[in-house]
């Protein structure tokens, strides 16, 4: 049996290990909120709002069971749902029962949905070059992405975050 991590004696990060932890913290908390802003300012939507049209405009269909877009947008079933129901009420996305059980519930990307996104998604992939990738060579693109697999391997042991073999399942 192996034992919880947090309960064993610390063996602290050294001066590079901080450094870096520091990086990525102030990463993890300052560049959700610049995307937020920019999608709000530019689009009205927060980006979790703008990632979910993105999603499901990248599907053949347009179409993604709710459990499946959830996954590809990592959110919660109910953070989604309010989600959700908020595009709905844009006229940007539709609910619809899954054709194969019937107790599956899909999100539908509607033809407002699919301009927002067209129209939202220049200016968008432009901030998140400014922001992310204009100050990177290749080699530590190449980096992050190992990393970022990396530490979500950690986090989800067997279950990596791949968006693109999610979408792939679509109804």
């Amino acid at each position: 049996m192996t034992t919880c991590p947090e309960a064993e004696d610390p063996h602290w990060l050294d001066p590079a290990e901080r450094a870096a932890w520091l990086a990525l913290t102030g990463i993890l908390f300052r560049l959700p909120s610049a995307l937020d802003s920019q999608m709000q300012r530019v689009a009205g939507l927060s980006n979790f709002e703008y990632l979910v049209l993105a999603m499901l405009s990248e599907t053949p269909t347009q179409t993604l069971r709710m459990s499946q877009l959830a996954v590809i947008s990592n959110g919660s079933l109910s953070r989604l749902s309010h989600v959700v129901a908020r595009l709905e009420r844009q006229g940007y996305v539709r609910r619809e029962q899954g054709p194969a059980d019937g107790r599956s519930i899909n999100a539908v990307l509607t033809d407002e949905g699919l301009a927002k996104v067209v129209a939202t998604a220049p200016g968008h992939v432009n901030y998140v070059r400014h922001l992310v990738f204009d100050g990177l060579t290749e080699e530590q693109v190449a980096s992050l992405e190992q990393i970022g697999r990396s530490i979500l391997e950690r986090i989800d042991p067997g279950a990596p975050f791949d968006p693109a073999a999610v979408a792939r399942l679509a109804p």
